[in-house]
C-alpha cells in the first residue's frame, strides 16, 4: 500500500472535471458572496496561503495566546447564572462543570456579592459591570483573600452608549470614573482585568463580522488614548484589556473573526510600541440567532456557536440556553447548554488539540481577507474621529442597519434559512412565552443601536395567526390541486412551506379535473383565499379558464397562482392577485394575507 501512487491533479484539471458535473455552468457560479463583502469561493489550495501561519503565542498571535493552546490552560465555562440565590446556584454549577464565576449583573444581585467570597480565588470571574462596575469591585476588593482574584470584572462605557443611548453625556467624565475604578482595583486585585471591549451591542444589531472587528479594535484604541489621557500606561492598560464577542451562526466565518481579532490587536499593540500580551477573549453565543418558536433548534445552534468560538481559541464562553429568550433559565435548558461545552471539552477532545483550524487554507485565507478589510474599516473610523464620534454621528448606526436590512431581507425571501421559523415549520410544536422588550431608550447624544432577533419578523406573523385562531378564525387558506397527485404535488408542498411560516393552515382538494370541481370546493370551504397547484401545461390547457369563471362566479374570493407563468399579465388580467414561488417575499406575501385574513374576519 505505502508503494501506491496516485497522479497528481492540477487546479485546471479540477475545474474542468467539475463544469462537467455542473452541465455547463461555470464553477465560478459556485462562489458566494458575504454580508462582509468577501467572495468564498468553492475551492482554496495552497495558492491561497499568502503566509506561513506562526506557532501559536507567536508573531500576530492568530493561532492563539498560549503556546500550547488548551492543552495547558483550558477555556473557561462561563455561563450566566440568572437565579436569585447567587451562591447556591454557583455552588451547584461548579460542582456540575462550570468553571469562572458569571451571572447577570442587576440590583438585585448587588445584595447578594459578599456570598462571592467563597469562590474567589478558587474560580476566575467573568463578569461584564456594565454600570454596576464600581459597585462590584468595590464589593469584591473587600474579600480577606482580595489579592488572589483573577479573571475579570470590566466595564466598556462605550458600549453601554451604544445599546442604551444617551441624550446628553460626558465620556470623558465616564473614563475618569472608570479609572478610578482601575487604580483602586489595581491595588487589591493585581490580577483581574477591569477595563472591557463589548462588541454585543453592534452584534445584535444585524453587523458584520467586518464592522464589529473594526469597532472593536476603535474602542479599544479609544480605552487607551483616554485612560492614557487619565494617567494610565500603555502597558498597563493592555494588560488590563479584555475583549467580548458574541458568536453568529456563520461557522468558518466567526472562527475566521477571532483569529483576525488577534491578528488586528497585535497590529495595533506593535503600532503603540508596546510588547504584544495578546488579546484575552470573552464570548457568548448570538442571542441574534435565536427564536422563540421551535425552541429546542437553539440547542443546536448555540452548540454550533460555541464550536466556532472554541476552535476560535476564546478563553472564557457562555452557551446560551435554549430558552434564555424567555429571560427565565430553567435547571434543564441551563445544564443542557453547560453540557454543550462538557461536550466540546470532554468527548470531543477539543482540550487536546492546538489550534484545529490553524493551516487550514480556507480559514486562513479568511481570516487575511477579514484583518485587511477590518483594518480599512479602522481606519476610516479613525478618519472620521473614532468610534465615539461615529456614534454621535450616527454614522456606525447607520453602517450597521444597512447590514441589518440585507439580512432581514434574506430571510423574508428565504435565500436565509432559519429551520423553524421560515423553513420546516411544525405548526403544532413549541414555543417560548415571551413579550419583545419596549424598553425606553435614550437619544440625542447617542442613537441607540436596536437589538433584536433575526427571526422576529416572522415571528410576529405566528403570533398574529395564533391571536387570529384564538378569536376563532383560523387563518386557513384553500389549495386547489389540479390533476393527479403527481401533477400537482411539487407545487403544493411547496405553497404549504411557504405558508406555514405565516401560521397559515392549508385545506387541500381532491384532485381537481373539471371546473366544476374547483367550484365544487369552493363552496364546501367557503375560504376567503384559494392557491391553485398544478403543471405549467395543466395552467395552459384548462387553468386560465378556470379562473376567470372562478372570479365571475365568487368575485370575493382571493386567487393565487404556484409558479410563474411566462405571461403574468394575462393571468393578473383573469383575475390572479398573486404568485407564490421561489423568488417570492415570503414574509411580504404572508404579511398581506393575514392582514387581509383579519379584515375578513371583522367584516
Amino acid at each position: 500500500m505505502r508503494e501506491q501512487s496516485f497522479p497528481s491533479a492540477s487546479l485546471e484539471d479540477w475545474k474542468a472535471k467539475s463544469e462537467e458535473s455542473l452541465k455547463g455552468r461555470k464553477i465560478e457560479t459556485l462562489a458566494k458572496d458575504t454580508y462582509e463583502g468577501i467572495k468564498l469561493k468553492p475551492l482554496y489550495t495552497r495558492q491561497n496561503q499568502t503566509v506561513a501561519s506562526p506557532f501559536p503565542a507567536q508573531g500576530d498571535f492568530r493561532r492563539g495566546v498560549n503556546a500550547l493552546g488548551y492543552v495547558s490552560q483550558e477555556w473557561k465555562v462561563a455561563q450566566k447564572i440568572h437565579v436569585d440565590e447567587l451562591k447556591v446556584s454557583l455552588q451547584k454549577a461548579m460542582e456540575k462543570g462550570q468553571t469562572a464565576i458569571s451571572f447577570e449583573v442587576n440590583d438585585a444581585i448587588l445584595t447578594q456579592l459578599e456570598d462571592l467570597e467563597e469562590f474567589h480565588g478558587q474560580y476566575p470571574y467573568s463578569l461584564n459591570g456594565k454600570g454596576y462596575h464600581g459597585q462590584l469591585l468595590d464589593a469584591v476588593s473587600r474579600f480577606a483573600s482580595a489579592v488572589e482574584g483573577t479573571g475579570f470584572i470590566a466595564q466598556d462605557p462605550i458600549a453601554i452608549l451604544a445599546e442604551n443611548g444617551a441624550a446628553e453625556g460626558n465620556v470623558i467624565e465616564s473614563y475618569k470614573e472608570l479609572y478610578e475604578s482601575i487604580s483602586s482595583a489595581a491595588q487589591t486585585l493585581p490580577n483581574v482585568r477591569t477595563i472591557l471591549v463589548d462588541t454585543t451591542p453592534y452584534h445584535n444589531g444585524g453587523a458584520n463580522a467586518v464592522q464589529e472587528l473594526a469597532i472593536a479594535i476603535s474602542t479599544g484604541v479609544m480605552h487607551i488614548e483616554e485612560l492614557s489621557s487619565c494617567g494610565l500606561g500603555l502597558d498597563k492598560t493592555l494588560s488590563k484589556l479584555v475583549f467580548q464577542f458574541s458568536i453568529g451562526a456563520n461557522f468558518f466565518m466567526e472562527v475566521a473573526k477571532l483569529r483576525a481579532a488577534r491578528v488586528l490587536w497585535s497590529k495595533v499593540a506593535e503600532t503603540y510600541g508596546s510588547v504584544n500580551q495578546g488579546m484575552v477573549i470573552s464570548a457568548t453565543t448570538s442571542s441574534y440567532t435565536k427564536t422563540i418558536f421551535d425552541p429546542y433548534v437553539n440547542m443546536l445552534r448555540a452548540g454550533n456557536e460555541a464550536f466556532a468560538a472554541v476552535l476560535g481559541g476564546v478563553q472564557y464562553l457562555h452557551v446560551s440556553p435554549f430558552n434564555e429568550p424567555e429571560g427565565v433559565v430553567t435547571e434543564f435548558s441551563g445544564r443542557i447548554a453547560r453540557n454543550t461545552q462538557l461536550i466540546l471539552r470532554e468527548e470531543a477532545h477539543l482540550t487536546k488539540t492546538i489550534d484545529p483550524a490553524g493551516g487550514s487554507w480556507y480559514i486562513e485565507h479568511l481570516t487575511n481577507e477579514l484583518t485587511d478589510k477590518a483594518w480599512q474599516l479602522f481606519i476610516e473610523i479613525d478618519e472620521k474621529g473614532g468610534i465615539l464620534e461615529g456614534l454621535k454621528q450616527g454614522w456606525i448606526q447607520s453602517e450597521i442597519a444597512s447590514v441589518r436590512e440585507k439580512r432581514i431581507n434574506a430571510v423574508a425571501t428565504r435565500k436565509q434559512t432559519i429551520v423553524g421559523t421560515n423553513k420546516y415549520v411544525d405548526l403544532n410544536g413549541d414555543s417560548l412565552n415571551i413579550q419583545e422588550e419596549k424598553s425606553e431608550k435614550t437619544t440625542g447624544f447617542i442613537k441607540p443601536i436596536p437589538h433584536g432577533r433575526l427571526a422576529q419578523n416572522f415571528e410576529c406573523l405566528r403570533q398574529k395567526a395564533s391571536l387570529l385562531k384564538k378569536k376563532g378564525n383560523s387563518p386557513v387558506l384553500g389549495l386547489i390541486t389540479l390533476g393527479d397527485l403527481k401533477s400537482h404535488k411539487m407545487r403544493m408542498d411547496f405553497v404549504q412551506g411557504f405558508l406555514s411560516p405565516g401560521g397559515i393552515e392549508s385545506k387541500v382538494s381532491g384532485d381537481i379535473i373539471r371546473a366544476e370541481d374547483a367550484f365544487e370546493f369552493i363552496k364546501e370551504t367557503s375560504l376567503r383565499h384559494y392557491v391553485i397547484c398544478g403543471t405549467n401545461e395543466q395552467y395552459e390547457e384548462f387553468a386560465l379558464a378556470v379562473v376567470e369563471q372562478l372570479k365571475e362566479t365568487y368575485p370575493n374570493v382571493q386567487l393565487y397562482l404556484a409558479g410563474i407563468p411566462e405571461e403574468k399579465s394575462r393571468w393578473e388580467q383573469a383575475g390572479i392577485k398573486d404568485f407564490i414561488h421561489a423568488k417570492s417575499n415570503c414574509y411580504e406575501t404572508l404579511s398581506s394575507l393575514l392582514d387581509d385574513m383579519e379584515v375578513g374576519a371583522n367584516e
